[in-house]
């Protein structure tokens, strides 16, 4: 594939992030989950395990978040599609930049497509400098690979090259876990 709108002819891996720091955060991310799944051509394969995250941005609470692996016949954007409305279904408004949310959905990897175009970037453009998504992407793929426009990136080095504070700023929530619906 080449292009956002290229529906794949077979099922595609795709990466993507959660994040939430308003309400119920666990049950939110629960509810991700199986919103994601719920989706035709969507399927939930692996979940990491839950971490509580120091925010980005403005003074705001503290992120619970996760990273997923799905399967799925969408094209790119309609997967991204897929992701808004799991994040509209679950009240998220868009006032502040990095702002409080109840819910944030980002594709991080789709098939290693690198591309970008107004309303998808693909890797996601921050994804190789967020602890909050290289830390829980290594805990369900330790072998984690980001494409990048210079060629494939492990993950593993990135994180390695982010500061300690950023990614001590990462703690595992062992009482949490999410559940890949079957």
């Amino acid at each position: 594939m080449t292009s956002p709108d290229d529906t794949p002819d077979r099922p595609v891996t795709a990466v993507v992030a959660l994040g939430t720091n308003l309400g119920d955060r666990f049950g939110t991310l629960r509810s991700a989950v199986g919103g994601l799944d719920a989706f035709e051509g969507v399927r939930v394969r692996a979940a990491s395990g839950v971490f509580e995250t120091d925010p980005v941005g403005p003074e705001q609470p503290d992120y619970l978040n996760a990273v997923l692996l799905l399967h799925t016949r969408l094209s790119a954007l309609e997967l991204l599609a897929a992701c808004q409305q799991v994040e509209n279904d679950h009240g998220r408004v868009r006032t502040v930049r990095w702002g409080a949310r109840t819910l944030d959905v980002d594709v991080v990897d789709y098939d290693g497509l690198v591309v970008t175009t107004p309303v998808l970037g693909l890797p996601h453009p921050r994804a190789a400098e967020r602890a909050f998504v290289l830390v829980p992407w290594l805990d369900v793929d330790p072998d984690a690979v980001l494409p990048t426009p210079a060629g494939p990136r492990r993950a593993a080095d990135l994180l390695a090259g982010l500061s300690a504070a950023d990614v001590a700023g990462v703690r595992p929530r062992p009482d949490l876990a999410l559940e890949v619906p079957v």
